[in-house]
């Protein structure tokens, strides 16, 4: 029990590390881990959620605190990000979460390609959000619900590619993804429940004690290197999910 509570520590730690500083990539790095011992997906998603309402509540205070959340971008994020994650959650305990995975895995590694372009252009960032952050939101939390994670790849990357200033991608979509990863956590509960107590523990506390270095990391690090870490980070999730659907 405690060995399993500590390696998930680990987990959590690393995973959150990565996803505070460039805005993605904590659920999809557990709901892989868990998916790989044979973690069925609706319990994945719904284990990693659950520890992801603490993990990214301690993220988006840490950004609010260093001044890494755009107010505006941060509403317009939210909302439909809640309806997107309910109506993945729900949709995710009806069929299988796999269908959808090569789609998400193609569309992330045009999106990572788009960022690292972005990046090397030397193109001054936007002042302003491009006009569909709400549907956006709404694919994001969507996304995230049925494939466990996918909230910061879709959502950052895809602000990230349209010019907008990195900090306040990351730190604004790490605060929305606060409101919608209660959400889906809260439509699990009432549909599947939730297990995996032990796991959730561990994700819990390593992504709880790596959030404040890594809102520290975002608000340290220049646009440009940050950009260029998030487009890499994009395609190799990408590859990693295209591969992985040609297997299974």
């Amino acid at each position: 029990m405690l060995s399993d509570v500590l390696l998930f520590v680990a987990v959590g730690f690393a995973a959150q590390l990565v996803d505070g500083a460039i805005g993605m990539a904590y659920g999809l790095t557990s709901t892989t881990v868990l998916l790989s011992l044979g973690v069925p997906p609706a319990t994945a998603s719904a284990s990693v959620h659950a520890a992801e309402v603490f993990t990214t509540g301690a993220s988006a205070l840490s950004h609010w605190r260093l001044g890494n959340v755009d107010a505006a971008l941060f509403r317009r994020l939210a909302l439909p990000g809640i309806l997107g994650g309910a109506a993945g959650a729900y949709l995710l305990t009806e069929i299988p979460g796999d269908a959808v995975q090569p789609l998400v895995s193609v569309y992330l590694g045009i999106m990572g390609g788009l960022v690292l372009w972005k990046a090397l252009r030397s193109r001054p960032a936007r002042e302003t959000p491009p006009r569909y952050v709400g549907a956006l939101g709404l694919a994001g939390g969507f996304l995230d619900a049925i494939g466990g994670g996918g909230w910061g790849p879709l959502v950052a990357s895809t602000l990230a590619g349209a010019g907008t200033k990195a900090r306040f991608v990351i730190g604004s979509t790490n605060a929305a993804e606060f409101l919608v990863t209660a959400t889906i956590s809260a439509t699990f509960v009432l549909t599947i429940g939730l297990d995996l107590w032990p796991i959730i523990l561990g994700l819990v506390i390593g992504g709880v004690l790596a959030a404040p270095f890594a809102a520290l990391a975002a608000r340290k690090m220049p646009d440009r290197p940050l950009m260029i870490l998030v487009g890499v980070v994009i395609i190799i999730l990408s590859l990693r999910g295209i591969v992985q659907s040609f297997i299974l």
